[in-house]
């Protein structure tokens, strides 16, 4: 058997999230029945990890495995040319036969866009945020969620997972005059987490004890206490390093 993997990149604003669900569109279904429409056979389509509703992706991993070996330069094309336009094939390789993109994974890292200026051209791919935001604040808490932690509090109550300790390695914001750009890059990552991250820190600006705040959430171990979830529109999967 010959394995292959890609790199996908998709819109996810018209999809139900990456994984397969019944009654619903999502990016893992249309991929692999593209796939299945070139090779003719039933693949098992595996992701380095599901994204949620309506949330993007620049850098998405995925596997699968065929008994034939592909001629990859007419096969990324051929798959292209099948796929909507709202989700491509950017690159395609062969990988040993054991690779699998969800457990080899060793980093996964998102982004977070939020607009500081309503347009039409930015609406689906951003988070429009009409309050100021102390920039400086904002780094100093953001520091907060680095390092080993539990982060049950950041994460959906149906996360069904044995633990919800993450090791978060970078987290930082940059800006420009219209933009605010988080980037966080963990060993992994909870159902909900980066979203439960985001609306808690934009919550937390307006708390005069913010940074005692944050560390009694943290210790609660409870979604309630944490702020409700940002938008997805402004969350993009953007690497898996493995």
């Amino acid at each position: 058997m010959f394995n292959y993997k890609m790199k996908i990149k998709y819109d996810g604003t018209n999809y139900s999230g990456w994984q397969i669900q019944e009654n619903a569109q999502t990016i893992q279904q249309v991929l692999k029945d593209s796939i299945e429409q070139i090779t003719r056979r039933e693949i098992n389509l595996i992701g380095s990890g599901r994204t949620d509703a309506g949330v993007h992706a620049l850098g998405q991993v995925a596997n699968f495995k065929f008994e034939k070996k592909l001629n990859l330069f007419k096969f990324k094309n051929s798959v292209n040319s099948i796929l909507p336009t709202d989700i491509s094939v950017s690159e395609i390789s062969e990988v040993n036969e054991d690779f699998h993109s969800r457990f080899n994974a060793k980093t996964r890292s998102y982004l977070y866009l939020i607009s500081k200026e309503k347009s039409p051209f930015y609406h689906r791919y951003s988070y429009f945020y009409k309050k100021e935001v102390d920039f400086e604040k904002l780094k100093y808490l953001t520091k907060l969620f680095t390092g080993k932690k539990d982060f049950t509090s950041f994460c959906k109550v149906n996360t069904k997972v044995e633990s919800k300790i993450c090791n978060v390695l970078e987290a930082n914001w940059r800006k420009s005059k219209i933009f605010f750009l988080f980037y966080i890059e963990s060993n992994r990552f909870l159902y909900g987490m980066v979203r439960a991250i985001i609306g808690t820190l934009l919550r937390t600006l307006e708390i005069e004890d913010s940074e005692n705040y944050i560390k009694e959430i943290f210790e609660s171990k409870n979604r309630e206490s944490a702020a409700d979830a940002a938008p997805a529109e402004g969350l993009f999967l953007f690497k898996v390093k493995y």
